[in-house]
């Protein structure tokens, strides 16, 4: 493939219904970087992660005809897929075995790991739970997975002030509700 080659979104699609493989490579390209820090989010193992993200690529490529353009962006239907899988594994019988038959850290392990809490344990994730979906998707790439606008706006195919706007009012709102 030309390393050059880039496709606006609709001409993915429409390569992708085609079973273009070239396609399908700069899918992968464009977009893995951001599915996996979503599977490893649910799934910090990376190990793990990376079977689970190889295993939504596939899954995209299979049911790439059940993709509707009209209900939302690609990227939207790739994150759902990959949040998806990493939650079915994360509930699957054998990942939970598995985390039964780690051992147990060293006591002075323990002592210096915990240092506060968790954003589960503060309530905030049921806060940002009340924004739109599109907010919340673009808080989470931005503040904790890393991603800069730039990326974002790249990932998601969106100009970058769109970007930046949606999460200004995605700050704004939240903080609102804190209030």
């Amino acid at each position: 493939m030309n390393l050059n080659t880039t496709y606006s979104e609709q001409e993915l699609v429409s390569a992708l219904r085609l079973r273009d493989e070239k396609a399908f490579a700069y899918l992968y390209d464009q977009y893995s970087g951001a599915l996996y820090s979503v599977v490893n989010k649910v799934l910090p193992d990376k190990e793990l992660a990376n079977d689970v993200l190889q295993t939504v690529f596939i899954n995209i490529w299979r049911r790439f005809d059940s993709y509707d353009p009209s209900k939302g962006r690609l990227f939207t239907w790739m994150l759902n897929i990959a949040r998806n899988a990493a939650i079915d594994e994360m509930r699957s019988k054998g990942f939970n075995n598995n985390r039964k038959n780690q051992p147990l850290p060293e006591s002075n392990e323990v002592a210096g790991a915990v240092t506060g809490p968790a954003i589960k344990d503060s309530g905030l994730s049921k806060v940002i739970g009340q924004l739109k979906e599109e907010w919340r998707v673009l808080l989470d790439l931005a503040y904790y997975q890393g991603f800069t606008h730039e990326e974002i706006a790249k990932a998601m195919d969106l100009p970058l002030g769109t970007v930046k706007t949606r999460i200004r009012a995605a700050l704004i709102h939240l903080r609102t509700l804190l209030q």
